[in-house]
């Protein structure tokens, strides 16, 4: 099996980041082939970003179609709908994949992000899949993303108290980590906190993986029926 681990930005320091993560997760005999785009923004921190990326990252799905699933390895799930409507390989995001798990194993859970205006985002991703309701709170850290990728950088801290307080004001059972260049940081989180804390490539990429072995593939029909190719730009 292989598996397209995507990152719409162009930092290819969390590119690695992440495929390492999947990697640990990964199955024996899963490929993980990891892949940013050369064009766009370096990291995506809120609407702009996330529309300057999309072309890029669509690019290299189209040039890259010899995988059995994507992950899409940005939490805002940024270009998911229409990365669904170039494939019918399983797309999916590590925010989706995050609320889900986290669904399944607390009655309540939070999420700890980026910045503040990223909130917004993830705030409606919730609602468009059904999860509101079982999340108490998105919360910013004011960590900004590239500073996950400076070495002796206090970001960890910061996430850490972040998650303090939404154990202590949300009463959050699990934390679901807001951004894929957190990665690294789940397991350590958790045993500091002593509750489940989620990173989300791990989630999606184990995610793909069963929806390859049940041999499910995203509908043809209504919104994500496959992109006319007079309408597809050249790669």
């Amino acid at each position: 099996m292989r598996i397209l681990l995507l990152n719409p930005n162009t930092t290819a320091s969390m590119t690695e980041k992440a495929a390492a993560a999947a990697r640990r997760v990964a199955s024996a005999g899963t490929e993980i082939v990891a892949r940013n785009p050369a064009r766009g923004p370096a990291s995506i921190e809120g609407y702009y970003d996330e529309a300057m990326s999309l072309a890029g990252m669509l690019d290299v799905i189209r040039t890259t179609p010899d995988v059995d699933a994507v992950v899409i390895a940005c939490f805002d799930d940024t270009g998911l709908d229409a990365a669904r409507c170039l494939t019918d390989k399983p797309v999916v995001g590590i925010g989706e994949a995050a609320y889900h798990m986290a669904s399944l194993i607390s009655n309540k859970f939070s999420v700890v992000t980026t910045l503040a205006r990223s909130v917004p985002a993830l705030e409606h991703n919730l609602h468009k899949y059904g999860l509101a309701s079982r999340c108490a709170r998105v919360r910013s850290s004011e960590v900004a993303v590239l500073e996950l990728e400076e070495p002796g950088s206090n970001a960890c801290q910061r996430i850490s108290d972040e998650i303090g307080r939404a154990v202590a004001e949300d009463r959050a059972e699990a934390i679901v980590l807001g951004c894929a260049g957190m990665t690294d940081l789940a397991d350590q989180l958790a045993a500091t906190h002593g509750l489940p804390v989620l990173d989300g490539v791990s989630c999606a990429v184990t995610m793909c993986e069963s929806m390859v072995r049940l041999r499910l593939r995203t509908s043809r029909l209504g919104g994500y029926a496959p992109v006319p190719a007079h309408k597809l730009a050249p790669a």
